[in-house]
C-alpha cells in the first residue's frame, strides 16, 4: 500500500489495517485500539480537531473532535489527528491543534501527510476502487454521492479519492 502507512510501526500498522478492512472504517474503534481517547469538544468554530497530552488515554494522547461539525467531517478529522499520532508523535508535545482547513504549527508537509493518511484509512484505495465497479466503474457525481455516503466521508473527500476533483 501507500508510502505512509509503511512509516508506521509494523504492530501499528497491522491494526491501522484491520480497521480499515470493514468499511465505513470504525474510527472511534481504531483510535481505542491504539490506546488513544476521542471526545466531543465545544470547540472554536475555526478548529475541527486537536490532539494532545493525556493522563487518562492508555497512550497519553487525547484526540478532541469539533462536536459542531458534521459527522464526516468528525471522523476525517479523528483519521487526521490519529495519524498526527502515528506519524508525528514526536511533535506533539504539548498538542497539535488543527483548523478548519487542517492547519496546524507543524509544516504544511506534516499536514499534508497526515490529510493523506487520513484518506487512506477512511477510504481505502483497493475498498474503493471495488465499491465503484460495483456501481459500474464510472466516475460520476451520483456514484461520488452514493461512495460517500458507504465510506461516511464528505463528497469533496470522495471526488479527489476518486481523483475527480482537489482541495484548495
Amino acid at each position: 500500500m501507500g508510502s505512509l502507512l509503511e512509516k508506521i510501526t509494523p504492530d501499528e500498522r497491522g491494526v491501522v489495517d484491520k480497521h480499515r478492512a470493514q468499511v465505513p472504517v470504525r474510527v472511534s474503534a481504531l483510535a481505542q485500539e491504539l490506546g488513544l481517547e476521542i471526545v466531543l469538544a465545544a470547540l472554536s468554530p475555526n478548529i475541527s480537531g486537536m490532539i494532545e497530552p493525556s493522563d487518562t488515554a492508555a497512550n497519553g494522547y487525547k484526540i478532541k473532535i469539533n462536536k459542531f461539525e458534521k459527522e464526516e467531517r468528525q471522523r476525517f478529522t479523528a483519521a487526521h489527528e490519529i495519524s498526527h499520532y502515528l506519524l508525528h508523535r514526536e511533535y506533539i508535545k504539548n498538542g497539535i491543534v488543527d483548523s478548519a482547513l487542517y492547519r496546524s504549527n507543524l509544516s504544511s508537509y506534516k499536514e499534508t501527510q497526515a490529510n493523506k493518511l487520513a484518506a487512506d484509512i477512511l477510504m481505502p484505495v483497493e475498498a474503493v476502487r471495488a465499491a465503484l465497479n460495483d456501481l459500474g466503474g464510472q466516475k460520476t457525481d451520483d456514484n461520488a454521492r452514493v461512495l460517500a455516503s458507504e465510506f461516511k466521508v464528505s463528497v469533496p473527500a470522495m471526488k479527489v479519492r476518486l481523483g475527480m476533483g482537489e482541495y484548495a
